[in-house]
């Protein structure tokens, strides 16, 4: 399979409105609607109490495309319903799915289970349209580079995140405490047989990708309703302790928004300072903080990856500065060895681009990468 030529098939194919059919690989591309229930008033509490920006004058739980919304699902063909399912999940700062449709693809194909694309809080399909226009953001760009001096890495790409993200570093935890239970309500739909396309008690693994590996590790210490319990999770350029993650990129974040991140959870988030009240302190907030610094919680989170050692795999890439394998081992720890392997691509690659399809690279050595780290998280899924 040429990754290039595919991917721009199949994202001439995709669709949030209408089911389509993938003739040559037997699959459907499905799309679903998706209205938040679980925590849903307690999310709303704490969105309300966290400070507007400059283009977007509504707070956070106002924002309606970020409440309900559409996923799809890679499903083989057939109307039998299912009893196994993988989730996918996305990288910071993401408006398209279009790297990962042959992500998608290949491991439905290979694993034969419907692959679920799943938008974190505020990503994808998950907010305004404008706030993905680069003819809307161009001039929020130009005001933000006014506002903040010296500032580095601000675009067009990023500058929604960056401004909200700076008006207060709590948005991410708070988007990624939604997404938890907006996977755990899909989750838990799914295993009680209440999905149109799965039976009952069918069982989920996790494929991650970036931030969604984050994310995932937290889910899987927290284990919500032991909903997790027998989960295996993937992760692809993903996994690393938070301190040593580098989101400071022009299609992430800018180095202003950056930094107030990492400061705010290195520090003020794990001293509870300039913390809403509305914020809970219970499981869930301590399986964050056991992600944030490798000398916090330390033996809550390594005794954890020990004993889940068999349902867990990841693969970093050498020159991958944004989610580092020095980082992915001090998460992990010293089970990290039975855990991680790490690559180095035989091309020009980076964290956001692992598969370049664009360029003169030779795509016969882009494909033959791309099939070698697929065919590893396929067997394991």
């Amino acid at each position: 399979m040429d990754i290039a030529l595919r991917t721009k098939y199949l994202s001439q194919l995709f669709s949030y409105e209408r089911r389509t059919t993938i003739a040559d690989s037997n699959l459907e591309i499905i799309p679903y609607q998706f209205t938040q229930t679980d925590g849903a008033a307690e999310i709303h509490n704490f969105q309300k109490e966290l400070p507007t920006v400059n283009f977007c004058p509504v707070t956070d739980n106002d924002i309606r495309e970020n409440k309900s919304f559409t996923y799809t699902i890679f499903a083989p063909n057939g109307r039998k319903r299912r009893d196994k399912a993988i989730i996918l999940l996305h990288g910071l700062n993401e408006r398209t799915w279009e790297k990962y449709l042959t992500w998608a693809e290949t491991l439905a194909i290979s694993t034969g289970k419907p692959v679920i694309l799943f938008p974190i809080a505020f990503h994808m399909n998950r907010t305004p349209s404008a706030w993905c226009n680069p003819r809307e953001t161009m001039p929020w760009a130009a005001h933000r580079k006014q506002e903040v001096a010296d500032l580095c890495n601000s675009t067009f790409a990023n500058v929604a995140l960056s401004s909200r993200i700076s008006s207060h570093p709590l948005r991410f935890y708070a988007s990624g405490r939604e997404s938890v239970y907006n996977l755990c309500q899909l989750v838990h739909e799914i295993k009680n047989g209440e999905h149109p396309l799965f039976s009952e008690n069918t069982s989920v693994n996790l494929f991650a990708y970036s931030i969604g590996a984050l994310l995932s590790q937290v889910l899987l210490l927290a284990n919500p309703s032991d909903m997790f319990s027998d989960t295996r999770l993937f992760m692809f350029c993903g996994g690393s302790i938070f301190s040593e993650m580098n989101g400071n990129a022009r299609d992430i974040l800018d180095k202003d928004a950056f930094d107030r991140l990492q400061y705010y959870f290195r520090h003020d988030f794990l001293e509870r300072l300039n913390i809403p009240v509305s914020f809970k302190n219970d499981f869930l907030e301590e399986a964050f903080k056991a992600m944030i610094r490798p000398d916090v919680l330390t033996e809550y989170r390594e005794s954890f990856f020990r004993r889940a050692c068999d349902r867990v795999r990841a693969i970093s890439l050498k020159n991958d500065i944004v989610m580092p394998t020095a980082g992915i081992i001090s998460a992990l720890g010293e089970v990290s060895a039975k855990i991680v392997k790490e690559f180095d691509f035989p091309f020009a690659y980076s964290h956001q681009v692992p598969f370049p399809v664009t360029g003169k690279t030779d795509p016969e050595l882009i494909n033959r990468s791309f099939k070698q780290t697929f065919g590893e998280a396929a067997a394991f899924l």
